[in-house]
């Protein structure tokens, strides 16, 4: 049997003699690196197809928006449940003044949020009913004053108008008030 000498210097490490066949490591290097490519292939897929596709479309002529991914360090805040806009008119000449309030927290360019967000969670949307039609009341007038609630609350819609034309109306504008201001040129 005819011994052989390995070949530009390199050794046997299989135990099997000097030019004992080993496996080759391009198979699994090449597995790993095909594996590696093929999911950077994927991950490509879906970016724009378009070199004028706006950001955040799905490429391939589509325009549909889609919702934008979150990037590291932002947070993304839920808006309130509770936004509202109060408009008041004192006098009734439309010389109206308009207050915006958020709850939690209680925000808003509103004289008293604080007060205004806990009177809300007390009264619930209930308090922005209107006076039922079979309704008897006195027929008092107490001014010309008007106020208007729109927005949501606990994201629910309020749409609610108020005014100072009879007792129940009174009854009303009286239980909501620290929503509607003080300053609304009531007695």
């Amino acid at each position: 049997m005819e011994r052989r000498t390995p070949v530009h210097g390199h050794q046997d490490r299989s135990g099997g003699g000097p030019l004992a066949r080993r496996p080759p490591r391009t198979t699994t290097y090449g597995l790993v690196t095909g594996s590696l490519l093929l999911a950077l292939t994927l991950l490509g897929c879906g970016g724009p197809a378009e070199p004028d596709a706006a950001p955040g479309s799905t490429g391939a002529g589509s325009r549909e928006p889609t919702a934008p991914l979150p990037t590291q360090g932002t947070v993304t805040v839920p808006p309130p449940s509770t936004s509202l806009s109060v408009t008041v008119d004192a006098t009734g000449d439309g010389a109206a003044r308009t207050y915006s309030l958020a709850c939690d927290p209680a925000v808003g360019d509103h004289p008293d949020p604080e007060a205004a967000c806990a009177l809300l969670e007390e009264v619930g949307t209930e308090a922005f009913a209107p006076v039922p039609r079979d309704a008897s009341c006195t027929q008092q007038y107490g001014g010309p004053q008007t106020a208007t609630v729109e927005g949501t609350l606990d994201g629910d819609p309020v749409d609610a108008r108020f005014a100072y034309t009879d007792g129940c109306e009174i009854l009303r504008w009286d239980a909501l008030g620290d929503l509607l201001p003080a300053d609304a040129g009531l007695l």
